[in-house]
């Protein structure tokens, strides 16, 4: 895509940048001189043990002792550090690459693992071997670590590797292509963009308004820090000579309008002749079904926003639409750049949510319990979409709470619902839900690693019964009137809708045996819905109110304004419906 502007940076520009940058640097999103040198002290100790093992492989496979000598596992990084935009406490993405004779099932998941297990310096290791893109998580002197794996076909890996030759990936599997593809995107990333400092301290930007707004998470449907990478490059190449104060107010000028499924791609999509797929939709009806494509732009070139669902995209969308509205004042000197930051309040945005509470006998259970639930979170919600013909929308937060004061192991996940914005329901025009969470509460429990006392349970909970732990001072801020006064426009107000609360507190776990009954109008509407996986004889802890024994049906009733109220009934399943109250 060829330039929109090549116009640089007035005085009124740089004076708005040198405030963006202080914002930044006021908000904590720059860590300090101390926590980068721990950061390099532990790849190099994580290099050595990499060294370590390759040869200790190498001996144990019977290889000549010269073999051994020369055996050798390189450590390169990803994601945001290599970018150089990662914040104070985040992980680092790491990919480790040996020799053809070092495999991942065994030699990586297995005997590097247990090595890493025995170390004092390691702590909440967690393989997860069945993913997408394998990976080993842990701390290691308390920073965290995803640490992938990928075996080229060499027998000597040297340290000078290049890994941004497409020969690398001759004779290797897709898993291994998927793992080796993090470093060879962040590598295209940084030679595509004009000028590197630029990108980098608007990706910064743009990745803290996105954890602010709520749509940081790839996991849930929302976006990864590749995918804001790659869409920041692009606002760069579209921009070449402007500084982050202007990129910043394009990046959201150019997406407020950008007709999506249009592809975001930096380069054009390389064809090679080693045979792996690349995403072309003329080609293969599965990517035409992709609702935001954001190209990777090294070989094989993929679709790196796959997740996205048409109601995460409805609700990113928005979130675009506020953050140009906020730069447009920010231009007629109407607005600060902290109201930009402003974070929105997912958890007074509807009036219907989904809770998704996670249980686990202890806390290492609950860690891989979560992560798996976590990964299938975003199904539910294409489910629900698929179901209800798209009219009931379902808006996942992406942060996990936990409620500290329980004796047991848990964490709840919650998900805004309402009707899909200008779509009539006819009287009587219910929409039948049990099946939607039976069919995910079984996929859930076919994880492969269930353990006693793993369970989960979805329940319906209207906004004024939401815990008060999952609120950032421990309880609900009072409700301004509806005809009260916002700081920002109507129309900006519409924009926020939908959007999320920044608090990564960890509380979870409402009281779910003092549901409030309350006056809905004709009849008392009363709380409380559960689902329960149907798994034998669960060891875990029992959840008052959540049990299996005692689910109660709801029905959401959606009038003209997305206003839901609830109405209990006694049938032995979760039912969710909509209908017309006009």
């Amino acid at each position: 895509m060829n330039p929109i502007s090549y116009a640089g940076p007035t005085q009124l520009d740089i004076h708005r940048n040198a405030l963006l940058e202080k914002l930044l640097r006021d908000s904590g999103v720059y860590e300090g001189a101390e926590e980068i040198a721990k950061r390099e002290e532990v790849l190099r100790h994580l290099d050595q043990i990499i060294k370590d093992w390759a040869k200790q492989l190498t001996r144990q496979k019977g290889y000549t002792e010269k073999m051994v000598e020369e055996a050798n596992g390189i450590i390169r990084t990803f994601g945001s550090y290599r970018l150089g935009v990662h914040g104070p406490n985040a992980d680092i993405d790491t990919l480790c690459i040996g020799p053809s004779y070092v495999n991942r099932e065994h030699d990586f998941f297995t005997v590097l693992h247990n090595i890493l297990l025995g170390m004092e310096e390691v702590s909440d290791l967690q393989p997860i071997g069945d993913a997408h893109v394998p990976v080993m998580k842990f701390k290691f002197q308390g920073i965290s670590i995803d640490l992938l794996y990928a075996s080229v076909s060499l027998l000597i890996v040297p340290e000078d590797l290049d890994i941004s030759h497409n020969s690398v990936l001759y004779n290797t599997d897709e898993k291994t292509v998927r793992s080796l593809n993090g470093c060879r995107v962040a590598d295209q990333i940084l030679k595509l963009v004009p000028n590197v400092e630029n990108f980098c301290t608007t990706l910064r930007c743009l990745k803290f308004w996105a954890k602010k707004r709520g749509v940081y998470s790839n996991v849930t449907g929302f976006l990864g820090g590749v995918n804001w990478a790659l869409l920041v490059a692009q606002v760069c190449q579209l921009y070449p000579n402007a500084i982050p104060s202007m990129l910043v107010s394009r990046f959201f000028r150019v997406y407020t309008h950008w007709r999506w499924p249009n592809p975001v791609m930096l380069s054009p999509i390389e064809e090679d002749d080693l045979g792996f797929s690349v995403w072309d939709p003329r080609k293969c009806s599965r990517d035409r079904t992709h609702l935001m494509p954001i190209i990777t732009p090294a070989y094989p070139c993929m679709n790196s926003s796959y997740n996205v669902s048409a109601s995460t995209l409805h609700v990113m969308v928005e979130q675009f639409h506020f953050g140009n509205k906020v730069c447009e004042e920010i231009e007629l000197n109407k607005a600060n750049w902290s109201a930009l930051f402003e974070p929105c309040l997912f958890f007074e945005s509807y009036k219907n949510y989904l809770q998704v509470d996670i249980i686990a006998a202890d806390a290492d259970d609950l860690l891989s319990w979560r992560g798996w639930v976590e990964s299938r979170l975003r199904f539910l919600t294409l489910k629900i979409e698929r179901d209800t013909e798209s009219t009931l929308q379902c808006h996942p937060f992406p942060n996990a709470y936990a409620d500290t004061s329980k004796p047991f192991s848990h964490c709840a996940f919650f998900m805004g619902l309402q009707r899909q914005p200008g779509v009539k329901v006819q009287d009587n025009n219910q929409f039948d839900i049990r099946g939607t969470v039976d069919e995910f509460k079984q996929e859930v429990n076919n994880y492969t690693h269930w353990r006693p006392g793993m369970d989960i349970f979805v329940s319906h909970v209207r906004r004024r019964e939401l815990p008060n732990y999952i609120f950032p001072l421990g309880h609900r801020r009072q409700r301004q009137l509806r005809h009260t006064p916002q700081p920002s426009t109507t129309a900006s107000n519409r924009d926020a809708q939908g959007s999320i609360s920044p608090s990564s507190e960890r509380c979870s776990k409402r009281k779910h045996d003092d549901a409030p009954t309350v006056d809905a109008g004709p009849s008392k509407l009363q709380k409380q819905a559960s689902v329960s996986p149907q798994r034998p004889e669960t060891t875990g802890p029992i959840i008052q109110g959540l049990t299996p024994e005692s689910p109660i049906q709801l029905k959401v009733v959606m009038d003209s304004e997305d206003v839901a109220t609830t109405e209990s009934m006694q049938p032995p399943a979760i039912r969710l419906s909509l209908e017309s109250t006009a």
